[in-house]
């Protein structure tokens, strides 16, 4: 696993995290649950942001929570505590070499990671390994190419596509939503689920038009700025005037659309 992840551990990056999984919690997680005194592995958990939802849906399963960076790792340790949960405990641990025996968990959730991996297939045969079988691994990707925005300019396209040009230039995989069927079935599961999880938004889902938009989308493309211009892929002025034009997107006459992916599937 790769700790040169393309949007940074800074703090804002953290907060931006929270921000996302508590924006996409309901979309992502209503049927997200694992029954009591099993045993889930959820795989580069970074600062937290999922494993609070994880947690309080399974309140009596043992949750195990690995990351690479031992950073985002006391981040989420935090965060854990401050909200008052007891089920999950951290390790660092990189998804390529787990430390753990064959067969040692019941279920396996992965979100938002395998698109960052130069080797998901490996990534997931490291997980199922680790996983029993007949259990169940849950993974959720989102897909950058999915992305559709209005009013649309030629400069807020140009920004939106500088996310892409980084996470590509870093071997990494801004498309991986649209793969995750190919690379279970690869990776040898079974049962495979793919189930879209469109986000819409207009000006009366106010709180996608903050959380998802503003904090999650714009915030997200803002964190590459420095990569995409000094690359020369956009120069100064088209960043500006991009950002300015994608925040147009979340005004009363704006929409916006993604599409996120999760698959379910058993070893």
């Amino acid at each position: 696993m790769r700790d040169d992840y393309v949007h940074g551990y800074s703090e804002r990056e953290a907060v931006r995290l929270v921000d996302q999984a508590k924006t996409l919690a309901p979309l992502m997680h209503h049927d997200t649950s694992y029954p009591e005194g099993s045993r889930v592995l959820e795989a580069g958990c970074g600062v937290g942001a999922q494993t609070i939802t994880l947690a309080r849906n399974s309140p009596q399963a043992e949750i195990t929570s690995v990351d690479i960076s031992k950073p985002s790792l006391n981040h989420a340790k935090a965060l854990i505590q401050s909200e008052g949960i007891s089920n999950v405990q951290f390790q660092t641990a990189d998804i390529m070499e787990l430390p753990y025996e064959d067969e040692t968990f019941d279920h396996v959730f992965i979100c938002f990671v395998l698109e960052h991996l130069p080797n998901p297939v490996g990534a997931l045969l490291s997980l199922k390994r680790v996983l029993k079988k007949g259990g169940s691994i849950t993974v959720i990707e989102g897909d950058h190419g999915s992305c559709y925005f209005h009013p649309e300019t030629e400069e807020a396209v140009k920004a939106w596509q500088c996310l892409i040009k980084v996470q590509t230039d870093l071997n990494c995989n801004p498309l991986m939503g649209r793969e995750l069927y190919p690379l279970l079935n690869e990776a040898g599961f079974e049962d495979i689920q793919i189930d879209p999880r469109v986000v819409y938004v207009d000006e009366s889902k106010g709180e996608l038009v903050d959380g998802f938009i503003k904090k999650t989308i714009i915030a997200m493309v803002e964190g590459v700025k420095d990569q995409s211009i000094d690359s020369g892929f956009i120069t100064p002025e088209t960043w500006d005037k991009g950002i300015q034009d994608l925040h147009r997107s979340a005004e009363p006459s704006g929409t916006f659309f993604y599409n996120f992916f999760k698959g379910t599937a058993k070893k």
